[in-house]
């Protein structure tokens, strides 16, 4: 029984360390990440935010 833990845990492993170093996989394509985009470096979130702006200046004149 310890034999058979020991295997399985050893095919674990093995499978782990396979997964995190193997290279890119041959035939499998996967679409390109696009890096996170700040608050401040989205202009649709700059523009919403310059109209909430104008709104409140609008609103209080």
């Amino acid at each position: 029984m310890l034999a058979l833990l020991a295997a399985v845990g050893a095919l674990v492993v093995a499978l782990l360390l396979w997964r995190s170093f193997a290279g890119q996989r041959v035939g499998v394509t996967s679409p390109p990440r696009r890096a996170p985009i700040a608050p401040d470096d989205d202009p649709d979130f700059l523009r919403q935010l310059s109209e909430q702006q104008r709104k409140r200046r609008d609103e209080d004149s």
